[in-house]
């Protein structure tokens, strides 16, 4: 008992991912993110590792998030029970970026699924967010037996190696890698290590992640920072490249009380999907479809200098209440302010005049097309 006599919460500690050691030795500056204490950002700076990432290649550790197997041939249509996604019609070694939807049609997590590459077994490779891994697996667990066994593989390591020169260094280790197509999977040896790889990534640049054995994450880790190209980039810098690219945070941009059509991800919901309505929250979901929703996730360009933060006040032109920022900051690529937001659906159209509540004061701002900085995904 406390002094005062009352129950005193212990927070739990910090967990630590396999690089930890590593980051520590690069000297990074660590965090409390999600559970874990992780790297917001190297001796460098998030200006800099961000435009080293845009110009060559940056690696993130990402191991906090939660790697999920979904074992078994009804796997995909097991899955397709809480997802919007035509996750059936996925080929062996392709992936998909789709929902977790609640009854309501609001989204419980975003995620990416991947169907085994042939020769690796039958099922899926999901990968959720760190801050909702416990809950979604329990959501799996309850709704998916007995069609698919559910695996937590939590305890793997995970890093992303991004930007425009990832491919090439990537191929010295294993050949052919590089002509692998955005959204594909792979197994391969990296550095004598057995990897699974995607070439995908959050960044808006060409990319892949590696998932590996924990014990194996420093090996490759230290061989690809090895590279010329490559240094260790933070969260800082990976939250100022997503919104450049105009990509939605779990607990920000989208939540349990926000539907893919407001926030502008109708395009997960697969034609085949729309036409057979059996997944949560289709009659909310298809009729905002059908006629609209009243809100809508847009893309924001202060007129200033001043960057408008998570939780800003936007009006309309007649200063009237429309909405709220759910990420915004400085954009390094730009050299100008960035942001993301719901407003009404009245004032969402490109060009759009706003004002921000920046420290008390409304500063004009305007609807901008999204994504700010185009994407480069290799398409082969």
């Amino acid at each position: 008992m406390s002094p005062a006599g009352s129950i005193a919460v212990e927070t739990p500690p910090l967990r630590h991912t396999p690089l930890y050691d590593l980051h520590i030795a690069h000297g990074a500056r660590m965090v409390a993110f999600a559970g874990y204490e992780m790297p917001v950002q190297y001796p460098a700076g998030i200006i800099a590792e961000h435009l080293h990432t845009r110009a060559r290649a940056g690696l993130f550790d990402v191991s906090h998030m939660g790697q999920i197997r979904l074992h078994g041939t009804a796997a995909a249509g097991a899955l397709e029970a809480l997802v919007p996604g035509d996750i059936q019609g996925l080929m062996p070694g392709r992936m998909r970026y789709t929902l977790l939807l609640n009854e309501a049609g609001g989204i419980l997590d975003d995620l990416i699924a991947t169907r085994i590459p042939d020769g690796a077994g039958d099922g899926l490779m999901l990968v959720v967010n760190a801050a909702c891994k416990e809950a979604d697996l329990a959501h799996l667990q309850a709704r998916l037996g007995p069609r698919a066994a559910v695996e937590p593989r939590f305890e793997r390591a995970l890093m992303a190696l991004q930007g425009p020169a990832a491919a090439a260094v990537l191929a010295r280790f294993a050949a052919g890698v590089d002509g692998m197509p955005f959204m594909s999977a792979a197994a391969a040896q990296i550095a004598g290590v057995a990897c699974f790889l995607t070439r995908s990534g959050y960044t808006g640049e060409d990319g892949f992640e590696l998932s590996m054995a924990a014990a194996d994450a420093v090996a490759v880790a230290e061989a690809l920072l090895n590279q010329p190209e490559v240094m260790p980039i933070g969260l800082g810098a990976r939250d100022t490249l997503r919104l450049e690219a105009g990509l939605c945070l779990y607990g920000h941009d989208i939540d349990a009380t926000t539907t893919p059509i407001e926030a502008g991800l109708a395009w997960t919901i697969a034609k085949r999907r729309r036409a057979e309505g059996n997944f949560p929250g289709a009659a909310t979901i298809l009729r905002q479809l059908a006629e609209g929703p009243s809100r809508q996730r847009v893309g924001i360009r202060p007129d200033g200098r001043a960057p408008a933060r998570d939780g800003t006040a936007i009006l309309g032109s007649a200063g009237q209440p429309i909405g709220r920022i759910t990420s915004g900051g400085f954009g390094p690529s730009l050299g100008a302010p960035v942001a993301m937001g719901y407003v009404d659906s009245a004032h969402a159209a490109t060009g759009s005049a706003l004002a921000l509540v920046v420290r008390d004061i409304p500063r004009p701002a305007h609807v901008a097309p999204l994504p700010f900085v185009a994407t480069r995904y290799y398409r082969g």
